[in-house]
């Protein structure tokens, strides 16, 4: 049973990954040429989940089916998350056609069909420089089930899967991840696609928002800065771009605790705090902010703690998520007009 995070107890895993958490894979898939990619979060069996919509601009697929009182109580069999914003969603088809070849599914009396529950979330990078000249047939659907495919315990960050052609405020976006587990054996990670219109850069420093919560050096170690009194608030933003309804950052956390849909929910609303950590602003009317968690159910909490654990969960995976999004910009590299964090700090 668990009782608390030990003092010092709490540390980064092996990958300092999502994958960290027993039971999770991960898959990514990219097109070049479209500028665009798809990641997929595959666990090893069906999982409790939620979903948490902070942004004014969301675009998700099957977020309903995470409602504790739907027929299926918010389990899940994948999430997909992608580029390609409306075209995007179709990676979750690609994802669930994959799963359901495979057997995977919830069962359907009388038949061998299985009904694969997949629900996932987009981010816009259409105007991105790709060649989006696709037609009617969008590579999302074949990125999906390669990303799929591809699903393992380790998988590359930044400028990888759906972050390929994200842009993070002023710099190259990207897709980033991060875990903590802890002596007792509870674990939790995030990952984050980071299409923001804030940024995640201290304006007029080299500095992360999210500095204070780095370990080992994973997004530079460069020392937390403050605000000087004469910086302008949109530094480092995308709000000298014209298109300012072209943002998004998207993401989930993950723990093998055995918590319900409901509690999979307030830890969701708890990471969302983790994204106003590493970015300002954040969950602004032109960002699309979706955060999904979802626990494997293999760690039981004690019953006479179980505020206290959620709680702390739900404040660790906010720390995984401001940190995955740190790495993930930390990470991209420069992409055509998109200057990636290392060049432009240099």
């Amino acid at each position: 049973m668990v009782t608390s995070f030990p003092p010092n107890g709490i540390q980064t895993g092996p990958r300092n990954l999502i994958t960290d958490v027993d039971g999770i894979k991960v898959g990514q898939a990219e097109d070049g040429a479209a500028c665009t990619g798809t990641t997929v979060i595959l666990p090893d069996a069906p999982v409790t989940a939620a979903v948490n919509v902070m942004g004014g601009a969301p675009g998700t697929r099957e977020t309903d089916a995470l409602d504790p009182s739907r027929l299926l109580g918010g389990v899940i069999d994948a999430v997909t998350l992608s580029g390609g914003s409306v075209y995007g969603l179709d990676a979750g088809s690609g994802v669930t056609a994959w799963l359901g070849a495979r057997g995977r599914g919830f069962e359907i009396a009388g038949s061998d069909v299985r009904a694969p529950i997949v629900p996932g979330a987009i981010l816009f990078d259409l105007s991105n420089g790709g060649d989006k000249g696709w037609g009617e047939e969008p590579p999302y659907r074949r990125l999906g089930a390669e990303a799929a495919a591809a699903a393992s315990e380790s998988f590359e960050l930044g400028n990888a899967g759906a972050g390929f052609g994200a842009r993070a405020g002023s710099v190259k976006g990207g897709t980033g991840s991060a875990s903590l587990v802890s002596g007792n054996g509870l674990q939790i990670g995030a990952l984050m696609v980071v299409n923001s219109y804030g940024s995640a850069i201290v304006p007029g420093s080299k500095a992360f928002w999210a500095a204070p919560f780095e370990r080992d050096g994973e997004y530079g170690g460069v020392a937390p800065a403050s605000l000087s009194s004469n910086a302008q608030w949109l530094d480092g933003t995308k709000a000298g771009n014209p298109g300012l309804r072209q943002n998004t950052t998207i993401g989930i956390v993950a723990t093998n605790a055995d918590l319900t849909a409901a509690e999979c929910n307030r830890v969701a609303v708890m990471a969302h705090d983790g994204l106003a950590r590493a970015l300002r602003p954040a969950h602004a009317p032109v960002d699309g902010d979706v955060i999904f968690a979802i626990a494997t159910g293999t760690h039981a909490l004690s019953d006479e703690m179980r505020v206290r654990h959620l709680s702390e969960i739900g404040t660790h995976a906010g720390d995984c998520v401001a940190r995955a999004i740190a790495r993930g910009v930390y990470e991209a590299e420069t992409l055509g007009d998109m200057i990636g964090y290392r060049d432009a700090a240099k």
